[in-house]
């Protein structure tokens, strides 16, 4: 992936800078594999706000993605790269030797005609799914289970890997994308390689109508509310927060606070927190 930068000639233009969709082979979806996509846009059942900053933005359609990738033993061709507007990775159409079609993450470096594979016997190749104990140490994976046969629930944005460290009785260590060194049981299944679109993080809107093209919409600072509306609320011109510590409008702390479980299960299996 590559970054278009635009020259400053409106002021939407000044600091824009989106992909340039080099890697994209086909613009219309796969019609087998989309699905009505009924967001509900920051409220529940009964209306109200429940998050805020939420609403309008662009019609999209749900793309069914593969992250299970149990086609064992059945090649398949990558047919296309596509966009995918429901998340910062790109995706990819495989046709599979049986007939049927599935959309995968894209990883870097795959390119259409390469041929994918599912199963502990896959070749070390890109794209591939293989289970952890099948792996070399120090190679880098995405779409990684938690547990077997639910599919990959974690490295899945664009640009992220995580790297094998160690491997020790029914579980393999891993280094994911923020830095937190945890343990994985040994036939949870991994893809080989990165997850395409790696400049995702240049990308910049340089105006607020893109913004809320994406769904998102104005965040108030909690200063310029009125005591009633904010904690930080409230006093005469620029003022500062009054309290010892930021809160959230709900008055919490914010800004630092850990807000994980002590008692979570999954906490055994963490080595090192993400810094």
């Amino acid at each position: 992936m590559s970054i278009r930068l635009y020259k400053s000639y409106t002021p939407g233009t000044r600091n824009r800078a989106l992909s340039s969709f080099d890697e994209i082979t086909k613009t219309k979806p796969e019609k087998s594999l989309i699905r009505k996509n009924q967001r509900n846009k920051g409220r529940n059942n009964r209306g109200v706000i429940t998050i805020r900053h939420r609403g309008g933005g662009h019609k999209k359609r749900y793309r069914l993605i593969d992250f299970k990738r149990n086609k064992y033993g059945i090649k398949g061709i990558v047919a296309s790269i596509e966009y995918d507007p429901n998340r910062n990775a790109r995706i990819a159409l495989i046709n599979y030797d049986d007939g049927e079609k599935r959309y995968i993450l894209h990883a870097k470096n795959l390119n259409v005609g390469d041929t994918i594979l599912s199963g502990s016997d896959a070749p070390l190749g890109i794209g591939n799914n293989l289970p952890l104990e099948q792996i070399p140490l120090g190679t880098s994976i995405h779409n990684i289970e938690l547990i077997p046969n639910r599919g990959g629930q974690i490295v899945r944005a664009g640009g992220t890997s995580a790297k094998i460290l160690a491997k020790e009785g029914d579980y393999v260590t891993l280094r994911l994308p923020s830095k937190e060194i945890r343990l994985i049981r040994k036939e949870c299944f991994a893809t080989i390689g990165e997850v395409s679109n790696n400049d995702v993080f240049l990308v910049q809107s340089g105006k607020a109508g893109r913004t809320r093209w994406l769904g998102k919409r104005p965040t108030v600072r909690g200063s310029v509310m009125n005591p009633c509306d904010h904690p930080h609320g409230g006093g005469e011109g620029r003022a500062p927060i009054g309290r010892s510590r930021p809160l959230t409008p709900w008055g919490k702390p914010a800004l630092g606070m850990k807000t994980r479980k002590r008692k979570k299960l999954s906490s055994a299996y963490i080595l090192r927190r993400r810094s």
